[in-house]
């Protein structure tokens, strides 16, 4: 299954301040550096937790196979929009998701197609996300993210381990998502 990340979360400029005021910087210097550390720890969370922490937009093409198929992202919010993609990769965009698949949104989202077709895959595209911004964030998720992202900064030389802190790691555990493979 291909996943494609359609429009990215945005921390936004309170993530930012949090993140400042957490190191103690006041100058806007390093703000393009900091945003930067921000974006890249949103990303190490949705990996380690399984859920993205805030609203964005993506794409996942599923085979075009018969039965239910679970979708990567979580946690699914609501599905925006589904095309098939024919043999040559040329894409021809469903009026209504409903028209192709049917779909059912809980702890994951999960989807069917409603008919036999034929090509290489149905691109379904959805909203994924937790909070629809930082304020909405749940604070140890938040807190690990700005941990996380002040660590990368204050270890710009690469000298300590390249795994998260533990304090981050523990802020996170319980937002973790346990698959079965």
């Amino acid at each position: 299954m291909e996943r494609i990340i359609v429009q990215p979360p945005v921390p936004g400029a309170l993530a930012l301040a949090e993140l400042k005021h957490w190191l103690g910087i006041t100058r806007p210097d390093d703000d393009a550096a900091l945003s930067g550390l921000l974006d890249t720890s949103l990303a190490i969370c949705e990996a380690f937790t399984g859920k993205a922490p805030l609203r964005q937009e993506v794409e996942e093409t599923i085979p075009l196979a018969r039965g239910w198929q679970e979708l990567v992202s979580r946690p699914v919010r609501t599905i925006t929009g589904a095309a098939l993609i024919d043999a040559e990769g040329d894409r021809s965009v469903f009026a209504s998701p409903s028209e192709a698949i049917e779909w059912r949104i809980g702890t994951s989202a999960c989807v069917q197609l409603l008919q036999v077709f034929t090509g290489r895959g149905v691109a379904v595209r959805f909203e994924a996300g937790i909070a629809d911004d930082w304020e909405g964030l749940p604070a140890p998720l938040r807190q690990g993210i700005i941990r996380l992202a002040a660590h990368s900064y204050r270890d710009r030389e690469g000298k300590a381990a390249a795994v998260p802190p533990a304090s981050v790691t523990a802020l996170w555990r319980p937002w973790r998502a346990v698959r079965l493979a």
